[in-house]
């Protein structure tokens, strides 16, 4: 019988690989799937309602297939998770669970870049019974910013440290050569989940105290966030940012904020939008495909409101001036002119989404941008140390974005060393153990996303 050699990294038994969701992130974790099929033995399945869509982002591959895959159908669920190694889950995170409740029944790991539900962690015994882990929020943010803050954070202990203050503010935008609107902004992920950000009410610790801003305040309450010299943006607090102080060992922590960034100017003008009850999604603008956008404006104007125009009245609604950077940045977006929505039976969200898909579209050649920060302050043999760690990444056009690197990427490296049996955690997890971190972060610096650090 005649030896058989692989080659190095090589592997002589076939993993298959299930991508189910071919949306605007997973074009670059498709292509390193690709890009390693030969050298891993890997074949690729990828699934979405539009077949098309699979289609076009496997490019006819040899190692990969385009199928169509309806999530809602047990049929489909059960046939192609039978037939995978390991299965990730790109689909909107409400859409998870049915995915991993039949990766529990059929014994299967499981990565997605969504938090970790309540419902997906009430499955946390039933996968370590089965032996799989359910590898959640291994993407950007949640993901990177998990990864990278852990790393540091051990680092920090592991010396003696005691952290006093951690701060986190992730931003997906536009690249500085792209950025040809006042709004500084363009969509390069789903545009609803940036319509409805921030809805809730923000929770943090803040020099041991329990601070709340309710969504109605949550864009005023600003912090600048300076990169470098050159630039600086605006910082907003995420929906929750006490949960994480158990994750992170940071149980009594004195100030903990995790928050989004968005280019200056960008948060007053859109609390434009949420005073008027434009970012609503909770009801149906009767007759809306009959209504201009200045209609709709109108509508939500109070009648006691005075002017001589609708830009008049929305200035004086929001007690500044016609003037004013946020009135003007709200005018460009067409909210107030008299075209027609033409969208029947719409959310005054989706009123807005329509219009914003438009004035935000990304487009082809261009290139938007990933900005990460973390913020530590702690005490090190009796001296206060600041140290900030910033993450800049690029993208490289409209299809292989920063998004979908700093999202696709991390999924994808992460499946790699499940597969490869380097990963041996079981059960409901995200990435802030050492032996996910490390592994998955050292081979992202090979793809340009690396942090900058800086100590004083």
């Amino acid at each position: 019988m005649p030896f058989v050699i692989f080659a190095r990294n090589s592997f002589p038994v076939m993993r298959r690989i299930l991508l189910i969701g071919a949306g605007r992130s997973s074009s670059s974790l498709i292509n390193y799937f690709l890009e390693n099929a030969q050298t891993e033995n890997w074949t690729l399945t990828v699934g979405d309602v539009s077949v098309e869509s699979a289609r076009q982002k496997t490019n006819d591959h040899p190692a990969a297939t385009a199928v169509q895959f309806d999530i809602t159908s047990e049929t489909d669920r059960e046939k192609h998770i039978a037939n995978a190694d390991i299965v990730i889950s790109l689909l909107p995170a409400h859409m998870h669970l049915p995915v991993a409740i039949e990766c529990v029944k059929q014994k299967k790991d499981l990565v997605t870049a969504s938090y970790v539900s309540p419902e997906m962690q009430e499955l946390d015994a039933g996968a370590k019974v089965a032996d799989i882990i359910l590898l959640n929020e291994c993407g950007l943010d949640p993901g990177i910013d998990h990864m990278s803050a852990m790393q540091i954070i051990d680092e920090i202990k592991s010396k003696g440290g005691e952290l006093t203050s951690f701060k986190s503010y992730t931003g997906g935008l536009v690249a500085p050569e792209s950025n040809d609107n006042p709004w500084g902004y363009k969509f390069s992920w789903n545009p609803r989940n940036v319509i409805l950000a921030g809805q809730g009410t923000a929770r943090f610790v803040e020099n041991g105290k329990y601070k709340y801003i309710p969504y109605n305040r949550l864009f005023t309450e600003i912090e600048t966030i300076s990169v470098d010299e050159n630039n600086s943006y605006d910082g907003y607090a995420n929906r929750d940012s006490l949960a994480y102080r158990h994750h992170y060992g940071l149980e009594t922590i004195p100030t903990m904020l995790r928050g989004t960034l968005r280019q200056k100017g960008y948060c007053k003008a859109w609390n434009v939008f949420v005073k008027l009850g434009l970012t609503d999604d909770s009801f149906v603008v009767e007759g809306s495909s009959k209504m201009t956008f200045a209609q709709v404006v109108e509508s939500f104007i109070p009648k006691s409101v005075k002017g001589a125009t609708l830009k008049d009245r929305l200035a004086a609604f929001m007690n500044c001036t016609v003037n004013d950077e946020s009135i003007q940045l709200v005018e460009w977006t067409g909210i107030l002119a008299d075209d027609p929505i033409t969208v029947p039976d719409s959310t005054p969200a989706q009123i807005l989404q329509t219009l914003l898909e438009r004035k935000w579209l990304l487009r082809p050649e261009d290139k938007d941008m990933i900005v990460m920060q973390h913020i530590f302050e702690y005490k090190l043999a009796c001296k206060n140390v600041h140290h900030t760690s910033s993450l800049v990444v690029k993208g490289d056009n409209s299809i292989y974005t920063a998004m979908a690197k700093t999202v696709g990427l991390p999924v994808a490296i992460a499946a790699k060393f499940i597969l490869n049996k380097k990963i041996a955690l079981k059960g409901v997890q995200i990435p802030i153990d050492k032996s996910i971190y490390e592994p998955v972060l050292n081979e992202l610096e090979h793809y340009g996303i690396r942090f900058d650090e800086k100590v004083i």
